[in-house]
């Protein structure tokens, strides 16, 4: 019998997962640019709706026992699922490379004695060795380094928050920024934007789990609360005078060695998860790949790729990832709990991946493959138009999610 994971295990995954400089940097930008007493609220419901989509999006890939890619076979068709998944491997080689880079340039901050360069290759070897070894081979020394991640984070929140007020760092940047602050969309698509960027992933985690509900609500929770906190933090950098700089936070906080620490853990343990999904992936694409090898060799990629500078484009990656997985999750999410893509999954937990599929496949026709793709598509252009305009209301990734799961659900009418 195939081993399973329980709910400890699933929220030290995900906790892991958000504790990110990622994460950090998105709540630096929102406590830089958001009007005073604006942020909060909008901070709060972005996170919450995020966390929403990633528990239905994994609870599928939990019922079904196949990976997050593999997932979207019955909906988008053989070729669809494919196409998707090949967008996932290259959007996950180019964030292990946004969060190598990141990473490598707090450690420089910190006056390291190793060049840039050098300190990417360090991580992606790092993750690597991690990605081999397995998960479940290293799952009390992951207990144990969230531990000490979370210990060392609430050291930095609590020494952080005694240089400066969150508000009046808000306060002062709005008034610089003089009617160039982020609005309520703005501050919401912002704090949706990086749990959103898990949606191709977290079914690669939820498949298996021994009790799918309870194991995927505990993950996306975990990762929602610790996605909040890191944000959070974020905004106390905003507030301490030092700009977007975490390095010099980390010193002002006192924390030099810890601070080290915190940068390597939090890199590793995120970027893991994101290169071990990559050989799913690839897997997906290619079923004789060894997922493993393959996220060996992404973590060699995403160092060469860190190194090149790709921490530039940070902010448009994120938005691209989520103009193209927050309308495929849309029309996937109406397939499988609305329409028959949903109905031949409620057998028992225990029936083969193999045999998931094919039944999946048979449900779904060539038409229903091809109309889901559409779907996907007009609420790609309606993201791609909303996000270059000032302030769209409910924000271009809640248009565009919006649209798709409407015109998935208009084809699942039809069928009726």
């Amino acid at each position: 019998m195939e081993k399973r994971t329980g709910l400890f295990t699933n929220a030290v995954i995900w906790f892991g997962v958000a504790v990110s400089v990622s994460e950090i940097e998105a709540g630096i930008e929102i406590g830089a640019e958001a009007a005073p007493g604006s942020l909060w609220l909008p901070l709060v419901l972005g996170h919450i709706v995020g966390g929403i989509f990633l528990f239905f999006v994994g609870l599928i890939g939990a019922r079904i026992r196949v990976n997050a890619m593999e997932t979207t076979a019955s909906v988008y068709g053989t070729y669809g699922s494919k196409f998707f998944a090949s967008l996932n491997l290259f959007q996950l080689v180019a964030w292990i490379a946004v969060l190598n880079a990141q990473g490598a340039s707090v450690l420089a901050g910190l006056d390291l004695p190793i060049s840039f360069p050098l300190t990417c290759v360090l991580l992606a070897v790092l993750i690597a060795l991690w990605v081999f070894v397995g998960l479940r081979r290293f799952a009390k020394v992951t207990t144990v380094v969230m531990a000490v991640l979370a210990v060392l984070l609430a050291a930095l929140t609590v020494k952080l928050f005694g240089t400066g007020s969150i508000s009046a760092g808000a306060s002062s940047s709005g008034a610089d920024s003089a009617g160039h602050a982020l609005g309520f969309w703005n501050i919401f698509e912002i704090s949706m934007a990086l749990p959103l960027s898990w949606l191709p992933v977290i079914s690669d985690y939820t498949k298996d789990v021994e009790k799918p509900v309870r194991a995927t609500a505990v993950s996306a929770i975990a990762y929602s609360i610790a996605s909040f906190w890191m944000y959070f933090i974020g905004l106390e950098i905003a507030s301490a005078g030092v700009g977007n700089d975490i390095a010099k936070a980390i010193l002002l906080a006192g924390l030099g060695i810890p601070g080290i620490v915190i940068v390597v853990l939090s890199t590793v343990t995120t970027n893991f998860l994101a290169a071990n999904s990559a050989g799913e992936s690839a897997k997906a694409i290619v079923r004789r790949l060894n997922p493993k090898i393959t996220g060996v060799v992404v973590s060699a990629i995403s160092a060469i790729l860190a190194i090149s500078g790709i921490m530039d484009h940070y902010i448009s990656f994120l938005y691209l990832i989520a103009s193209v997985f927050a309308p495929m999750a849309a029309v996937l999410l109406v397939s499988f709990y609305f329409g028959k893509a949903g109905a031949v999954h409620t057998g028992e937990e225990t029936a083969r991946e193999d045999a998931a599929r094919e039944e999946t496949a048979r449900a779904s026709g060539k038409a229903f493959w091809i109309w889901n793709l559409f779907a996907w598509l007009a609420g790609f252009v309606v993201y791609q138009v909303a996000v270059r305009l000032d302030s769209v209301p409910l924000g271009p990734t809640l248009l565009a999610v919006i649209v798709s799961a409407a015109l998935a659900y208009a084809r699942v009418l039809v069928k009726r």
